[in-house]
């Protein structure tokens, strides 16, 4: 009969964990075991969908409004999409093309010359402002400090 090999021999086998032997986190191994219980549950999976579509959702709008503005614009766009990729397939399909042709055109911007670079800066200034001054910002600072000049009143805002 042969004997169990142990950890003393030199035949017994290495004791990893599957995704440790790959290279992958541990995070990650308990990541889908918690996942694969909420799949099962098929109440828990939908509600656990819901929020992931809510919350990837609200992070992809807020990025998307952030755009023009100096901050997170893009990062929060990735992130939500990033956040409802790990959940609907459309997502990660949209994810992949988004990050593509976002390559694309960084690529082409960054290989142009300093015109190009400063009519960028220069159009994103001006979107900015124009942004600012349809949301009654401008005409809300104003007020703060005194100031009531007719043209700093948004239209869509009066």
């Amino acid at each position: 009969m042969m004997s169990k090999p142990t950890a003393d021999t030199p035949d017994a086998p290495a004791v990893e964990s599957a995704g440790a032997s790959a290279g992958k986190p541990v995070f990650a191994e308990r990541w889908r075991a918690f996942r694969a219980g909420i799949e099962h549950r098929p109440t828990l999976n939908l509600g656990y969908r819901i929020a992931v579509g809510v919350i990837g959702g609200l992070v992809l709008l807020v990025g998307i409004i952030t755009i023009p503005y100096p901050g997170p614009g893009w990062a929060l766009v990735f992130a939500g999409f990033g956040i409802l990729a790990t959940e609907f397939v459309w997502a990660h399909h949209t994810l992949t093309w988004v990050r593509g042709k976002y390559r694309i055109v960084m690529g082409w911007y960054t290989s142009r010359g300093w015109t190009i670079k400063v009519l960028g800066a220069v159009a994103t200034f001006a979107l900015v402002v124009v942004t600012l001054w349809l949301l009654g910002t401008f005409s809300l600072v104003a007020g703060w400090i005194g100031v009531d000049w007719p043209w700093l009143r948004s239209p869509l805002m009066s």
